[in-house]
Order: structure tokens, then sequence, then C-alpha cells
């Protein structure tokens, strides 16, 4: 039995920082919307753990999510290590997409599937957690609220807001670090101790059938640091305003930018236009 499963990825509508905890992680709240730009990964039952990956560039061991997800759900279930995993990368690394995580996420959910349903839902939550903050979002598949260090999922139903609305993605061609990121968040006070409640402002003025009140709202801590960084990025999103997107911010710790956009046809158009503009960027256009 072989089991093909997409891992799709996220991006954050609000990244809301609200100080550094006591365990060294950072307090927030975010609104992740579910971004249909798939990984694809095939799952075989075999004598052992042997994961292999279409870039040559990513480690297969335990560096790799998918590798680490794979033995902490054999080692949870308590059956021997063994199956042939191999992952077909499409979505841009380190670029604050949650690629990784969403390959974590459907590895456990696959191998779970593949080997009888040992784990229940609690169980994989946790072990969810434990690989990555991101892991647990990509357990579900609808928009939802996180908060604690963003490990704790509140599903919610697709905004009305983005119906019928398209999202432009533009990765620059080069990541950035999210420890960097929020190691020198620290120099920005203020988006290092945001005020609670902005998570769910933005979910009900999402709840509304017109964009533009929740757009005003959408809004990210890491641009501080990232964007004074990496000046290229503040060039692509304000391009992207521009050019007409409703919203434009950055997703995660970067580095990819994403501008919702009311057609698919004028997402269709910018996105060349960012083309023209930006030789060296990777784009995709996807239904919101």
């Amino acid at each position: 039995m072989i089991l093909t499963r997409h891992s799709p990825c996220k991006v954050n509508l609000l990244l809301n920082i609200l100080g550094k905890r006591p365990d060294g992680f950072h307090a927030l709240e975010t609104v992740i919307q579910p971004i249909a730009v798939f990984d694809v990964l095939t799952f075989q039952r075999g004598d052992r753990l042997d994961l292999a990956c279409s870039d040559p560039n990513l480690p297969v061991d335990s560096r790799n999510l998918v590798h680490r997800a794979a033995i902490e759900f054999f080692k949870a279930a308590e059956i021997p290590a063994g199956v042939r995993i191999h992952l077909e990368k499409r979505i841009p690394v380190a670029a604050g997409l949650g690629g990784g995580s969403g390959n974590a996420a459907v590895t456990l959910l696959s191998l779970n599937e593949l080997f009888g349903n040992p784990l229940q839902p609690s169980q994989m939550h946790g072990l969810a957690a434990s690989i990555g903050s991101d892991v647990p979002f990509f357990l579900q598949s609808k928009p939802a609220l996180a908060v604690g260090r963003g490990e704790q999922i509140e599903s919610v139903d697709p905004f009305p807001a983005l119906a019928g609305k398209s999202m432009l993605l533009v990765h620059p061609g080069f990541g950035v670090s999210t420890a960097w990121a929020y190691q020198h968040l620290a120099e920005f006070t203020d988006a290092l101790n945001g005020k609670p409640g902005r998570a769910q402002k933005l979910i009900q003025l999402l709840g509304q059938a017109d964009l533009r009140p929740a757009a005003a709202e959408f809004y990210n801590a890491l641009e501080f640091p990232v964007l004074r960084k990496y000046p290229l990025l503040a060039i692509i999103r304000e391009f992207l305003e521009r050019e007409g997107a409703i919203a434009a911010r950055m997703s995660g710790s970067g580095s990819t930018l994403f501008g919702i956009i009311e057609s698919e046809q004028q997402a269709r158009v910018i996105e060349q236009r960012v083309r023209d503009r930006f030789a060296s960027c990777w784009t995709a256009v996807v239904p919101v």
C-alpha cells in the first residue's frame, strides 16, 4: 500500500507577539490561513525508516521535520520504525509558509493511517506540538486562531471577507532564519510586547463581506526586524499595494510576502508585473 498526500502551506494574516515567556518561547496570537500550494509526500511500509527528497539541499536525517515526525510517531505508537518516505518539495524553504511544519503534520497523519490508527487525536496533537509550534495547525484544514506559542489551535470557518479573492505569494529567492527574527525583535519593544486582542478583532472583521475594514488590521510584528535587514521585502510589499493588493504583508518570519487581490485575473496581471520588476522571485497565485 502506497499513500500519496499533499502537504499545504499557510500564511499568517496576523502575527502579534505578546512578550517572551519564562520558557524562552514567545507568547503570541496569530490568525492562520491555509494555502493551496503543496509539497507531495508518499509513504510505503518498509523494513526501516528511509527518507528521500527531491531537493538535494535538504537533509534527510533528523534535521528534517519529516524524519523527526516519523521517529516520534513510531516511538509513541511503540511500533518498529519501518517506512519509506519520499518528499517532493515545491514550497520554498525558510519562507514563512510553514512548509516543513506541514510536512511533519502530514507525516504524523499518514503514518497513523498506514499503521492502523494506533494514536488518538490528543496524542497526535501532543506529538505535533513537541515537533514545532506551527505543526498542530496542519493537523486540520481550516483557518485558525493560534495562541500560546502557536500550538494552541482553534479552528474557525472560512472568512466571508476572503470569499472569491486570490492571493499572490512572492518569495524573493532567499530565506530568513526564524530564530534570528525573534532574537532581533527584542530591539523593537512595542512589537515585542503587543497588546492582546488584535487577532479576535481581525477574525470579527473577516466575518463581514467587505475585506477593506479587515485589511487595515493585518499585522506582523516580525516585519520590524526582518524588513530592516532586508529592505527588498519592504519594496516588494509596497509594490503589491501600489499595484492594487487590498492587503499585503510578510508571512511568519519571512521571507515570503503575500497580497490579497480582488480577482484571479487581476492577480495574474500583478504577478507578471512582479516577475518583470523582480526577476529572481518565485511567485504563485492561489484562491484564498
